[in-house]
């Protein structure tokens, strides 16, 4: 059987599957500082997932969930990608760019802008994504908060209806609870 990628709501997703995804970024992201904590799940749900099935198994994930970013004083309606993994005995096959393509798509044609955070810039780079070089803040309950931490980290994709900015603008982030970026 070819390996079938699909594009489905959380709210479509079986139990079955949302366990098989839990458990792909378990395995996938490990122990110790790289964990996927349960946070991290939370922020993954209520928008789409991108999956790649290879014989009835999940083998790789994307998620996008809206969030609202602010650069340099707009506010952008931000496809924000998370929990992206491939099980590690399929890595380096090209399942992660398959459903990276397909979410990066998804920003395109649905967002104002797309963003992410991760420490891998080169695999999201040759996709269109490019490295925010600006100061990065959250807009927390008790005011704006910069976040130097994720300074570095957080990669940005334009659309057809972004509004033009600079990479080395402040940007901002809406609070959540765990990793606010």
């Amino acid at each position: 059987m070819p390996p079938q990628l699909r594009r489905v709501p959380t709210a479509a997703l079986t139990p079955r599957e949302l366990r098989a995804i839990r458990g792909l970024m378990d395995v996938a992201f490990g122990t110790g500082d790289e964990a996927f904590a349960d946070e991290d799940w939370v922020h993954a749900l209520g928008g789409e997932h991108f999956v790649q099935d290879l014989v009835g198994e999940i083998v790789s994930h994307a998620a996008v969930v809206q969030r609202s970013l602010e650069i340099g004083g707009r506010l952008l309606r931000t496809g924000y990608v998370e929990a992206v993994a491939t099980a590690p005995d399929e890595q380096g096959k090209g399942h992660g760019s398959l459903v990276m393509e397909a979410a990066t798509e998804h920003i395109r044609s649905t967002f104002e802008l797309g963003a992410l955070g991760t420490g891998r810039h080169s695999f999201y780079e040759r996709l269109g994504w490019e490295t925010w070089r600006g100061p990065a803040f959250v807009r927390s309950p008790e005011g704006e908060r910069r976040t130097p931490d994720d300074e570095g980290y957080i990669l940005v994709l334009r659309t057809t209806t972004s509004t033009s900015f600079h990479l080395d603008e402040p940007i901002s982030c809406d609070w959540r609870p765990g990793d606010v970026w």
